[in-house]
């Protein structure tokens, strides 16, 4: 089962919607750092995608949601809660850093 969504227009109102916090990506494919950071990016979606609904935003395809979102750099990512942002990085991290900030907002429970 595919873990990440790859947001296209019509998903962002479901998204919006979701019940479980949702972990948003914003990335190009000319993005070095983006293309780096995408294997992280699924291995967290692996292990808390009980809890974490993980979507990618390509930020040419969708460049509306990107202004609405104010990204001005990528790879640039946002957690939201009930669809409020609480948390936002901007740049390359580690997987430690994102699984700690994840942790914060599910019990620190990853799936196996």
């Amino acid at each position: 089962m595919e873990k990440v969504l790859h947001v296209q227009a019509a998903d962002w109102q479901e998204l919006q919607k979701s019940a479980k916090p949702v972990f948003l990506d914003f990335w190009a494919e000319w993005c070095g750092p983006c293309k780096m950071l995408t294997p992280t990016f699924e291995r967290l979606a692996a292990k808390y995608g009980e809890q974490v609904t993980f979507a990618k935003i390509n930020v040419d395809e969708l460049p509306d949601l990107a202004n609405q979102f104010a990204v001005r750099s990528i790879p640039t990512l946002v957690l939201l809660q009930e669809g409020n942002v609480v948390e936002r990085l901007v740049g390359l991290r580690s997987e430690q850093e994102l699984a700690d900030l994840l942790s914060r907002y599910t019990n620190g429970h990853a799936q196996g």
